[in-house]
C-alpha cells in the first residue's frame, strides 16, 4: 500500500474559506461582546458561538493520503494558554496540566497606525513605523472530554475524508461561553534601530466550553463530519 504524507502550508489554507466562512469573524463576536457594560457581560454566558479556525497561524494540517481517502489530523499538543491566569504550578503532572485551558487560533489582524521620526542610535534619526496586531482564540479547558489525557504530540482533531478534497478543508468549533467570557492580554516592543516599528501585540480570548469540531469543505461550505465529546475523530463521505 502506498502512502503519501503531505504537511499543508500556510498558502495552501490561507484562502480556505468563502462559502464556507462562519456568520461572523471571531474579531466581530469578540467586539459584539466587548461593547456590553461590564455589569451585561454576564448575558452572553451560555451563548453559543461558532467560529472559524485558522489553519495558517496554528500550524498545518497533517494529512495522510492513502489510495482515495486521506487522514487528517489537527494537533493540539502544543496548544497551550500561556497567560498569568492560566498558570496551575501546583498542579500534579501525572493527572493534570500546568495549562488547562488550551486554545484553537481563531484569526489575526494587523493594523498600521503611522509612523514617527525617532533617534534611537545616536545621529540617525530614522521613521518608526506603529504596527498593532490582534490575535483571535477560542480558550476552554475541556479538551479531554473530547479523547484521553496523553502526552502523545500526535494527539489532536482528525478525520478520515475523501482524498479529493486535499487542499480544500477547513475547521470550525462550537462552543459555549463561559465566565470570564472574553479576556485580553497585550504586549509591546519598542522601536529600535535594528527593528524600526514599534509592535504592539493584543490576544484576544473568547473564553467557552467546546461542544464541536467540524470538518468543512472550504470549497461548497458543506459539513463533511462533526467531532463531538467522547470522540477525536470522524469520517467523512
Amino acid at each position: 500500500m502506498f502512502f503519501l504524507r503531505h504537511t499543508f502550508a500556510a498558502t495552501l489554507v490561507a484562502a480556505f474559506f468563502g462559502a464556507a466562512q462562519a456568520t461572523e469573524t471571531a474579531e466581530q463576536q469578540f467586539a459584539a461582546i466587548a461593547r456590553l457594560p461590564a455589569d451585561k457581560l454576564g448575558t452572553s454566558v451560555g451563548q453559543t458561538i461558532e467560529v472559524d479556525i485558522d489553519l495558517a497561524a496554528g500550524g498545518s494540517l497533517d494529512v495522510k493520503l492513502v489510495g482515495e481517502r486521506m487522514d487528517v489530523l489537527y494537533r493540539m499538543a502544543f496548544n497551550q494558554i500561556a497567560e498569568g491566569w492560566n498558570w496551575h504550578p501546583l498542579a500534579d503532572p501525572a493527572v493534570d496540566d500546568y495549562y488547562r485551558f488550551k486554545f484553537l487560533p481563531l484569526q489575526s489582524v494587523a493594523v498600521e497606525r503611522g509612523e514617527y521620526l525617532h533617534e534611537d542610535k545616536i545621529g540617525s534619526p530614522q521613521q518608526m513605523k506603529v504596527v498593532w496586531r490582534y490575535d483571535y482564540f477560542l480558550a476552554f479547558a475541556n479538551l479531554y472530554d473530547f479523547y484521553p489525557r496523553s502526552t502523545d504530540d500526535n494527539a489532536g482533531f482528525s478525520a478520515n475524508l475523501p482524498a479529493a478534497l486535499a487542499g480544500h478543508v477547513g475547521m470550525r468549533a462550537r462552543a459555549r461561553l463561559i465566565q470570564p467570557v472574553i479576556s485580553e492580554s497585550t504586549t509591546f516592543w519598542k522601536a529600535t534601530y535594528g527593528k524600526p516599528t514599534d509592535f504592539t501585540l493584543k490576544k484576544r480570548y473568547l473564553v467557552a466550553t467546546l461542544e464541536e469540531v467540524a470538518f468543512i469543505d472550504t470549497a461548497s461550505g458543506e459539513v463533511l463530519c462533526r467531532i463531538e465529546p467522547g470522540q477525536g475523530r470522524c469520517t467523512g463521505r
